[in-house]
């Protein structure tokens, strides 16, 4: 059994706990993470820290499909004990103080746990989140060192500082702001002694870890679990291979072949016949004219306007299926469109997919396919996009290379 620990900045890495050979420590948790193959189902996750300002959080249905398998999965400390707390119910196992008071509702907001990290991929927490100052200004309040009313209108003041500049000098300027000389003077003398002094997420980190290595706490007993379009299209982004020594993506290798292949039409109504003669909800398998009949009371409609299934490139024979026409100078032409595109995002300021320009797209898929505005629906349902925009959508990843590539040809028609 492995333990799967999302960390960082709630428990140093240097904190001994991580050194056990059991643990398998991982960078904050983010959207598509928990698709790891590595994660086995006897394994336990244990969520403490994830990202959620900077890229897209880890959606419930991800936790939810490893709790169906039967994995074990634990969450306390910062976005763990958000997340424990929201699906306890569902089997998660939340764990520690800030997971408690998100669970009894004394506390919500992302905002309670967020902190600052540096510039530079350090891991370590740079200011103090909300929970931190709550706990120690409850703490100052029961020795004495400020009033109750006078700890309540200071965690106002320091909730209302932006959390990445919420740094110990923010805290003491606020402190001297509001004449609470006193407790920012008692707050360095217990860190000085303690420097974990107050660090409720810490402690909760350590108490998570220790439930994980616990090889008699409870485990799930796996369920099957229907799963949705989007969850199928999380999971097929997920799906990498090392194909000629370069790791390459699925979801990017079939959407070449549906951009570029001018027989890919073909190829997705095959597909569809498979699925059609090999059901995936275990129904009776007919041929694909077959059920087109059925469903339309009579045929005349495309299979591939009917039926737009996500197919799953998990599935080894799936895969097959949809690259069956790839050669090794497709998947040369990904290796350099995906360089290109990470020279963009290196060199361009906020490049993006998402920031080319719709139009762009657009004018270079009506070329790629040779159709025009009232045909795309049918050719983006014929190549397996859900819809023509989605069909624009997915061709911004190779719009860079595109784009390289036309400036090259402009370049030695220059010369010519």
């Amino acid at each position: 059994m492995l333990l799967h620990v999302y960390v960082g900045p709630s428990l140093g890495r240097d904190a001994p706990v991580l050194a056990d050979p059991r643990i398998r420590v991982r960078p904050p948790l983010r959207h598509g993470d928990l698709f790891d193959p590595a994660i086995a189902d006897t394994d336990t996750v244990v969520v403490l820290d994830g990202a959620w300002h900077q890229t897209p959080a880890v959606r419930h249905k991800e936790l939810l499909a490893l709790l169906a398998r039967g994995v074990r999965v634990i969450g306390g400390a910062s976005l763990g004990a958000i997340r424990a707390a929201e699906l306890q119910q569902f089997g998660m196992v939340g764990v520690g103080a800030v997971f408690r008071a998100y669970l009894s509702g004394d506390i919500d907001g992302d905002d309670e746990v967020a902190v600052g990290q540096a510039p530079d991929g350090d891991l370590r927490a740079l200011t103090w989140p909300v929970v931190n100052l709550r706990h120690v200004l409850r703490r100052a309040a029961h020795e004495g060192v400020v009033t109750a009313r006078a700890a309540e209108d200071l965690l106002t003041a320091l909730c209302a500082v932006y959390y990445p500049q919420r740094t110990m000098a923010a805290v003491r300027a606020v402190c001297r702001a509001h004449q609470a000389g006193r407790f920012a003077d008692w707050l360095d003398d217990r860190r000085a002694a303690d420097p974990y002094f107050g660090d409720i997420k810490r402690a909760d980190a350590l108490e998570a870890l220790e439930a994980g290595l616990d090889e008699h706490l409870p485990r799930l007993q796996p369920r099957p679990v229907a799963e949705s379009g989007y969850y199928r299209r999380w999971a097929n982004h997920a799906v990498a291979s090392v194909v000629d020594g370069q790791r390459l993506q699925a979801a990017v290798r079939v959407a070449y072949q549906a951009f570029f292949d001018p027989f890919f039409p073909q190829v997705w109504n095959d597909l569809l016949e498979h699925l059609s003669r090999h059901p995936a909800d275990g129904g009776a398998g007919v041929p694909l004219p077959q059920r087109v009949k059925a469903a339309t009371g009579g045929g005349g409609v495309p299979a591939h306007v009917l039926f737009r299934p996500v197919p799953d490139l998990r599935d080894e024979g799936a895969r097959a299926r949809l690259l069956r026409d790839e050669t090794a100078a497709d998947r040369a032409a990904i290796v350099r469109y995906q360089a290109i595109r990470e020279a963009a995002r290196h060199d361009v300021p906020g490049f993006s997919d998402e920031a080319v320009d719709d139009s762009v797209a657009r004018r270079s898929l009506f070329r790629l396919w040779d159709t025009t505005p009232d045909l795309l629906e049918d050719a983006a349902a014929a190549r397996g996009f859900r819809s023509g925009e989605d069909a624009i959508g997915s061709l911004k990843w190779f719009i860079p290379g595109l784009v390289h590539d036309q400036e090259q040809r402009q370049e030695r028609a220059d010369v010519r």
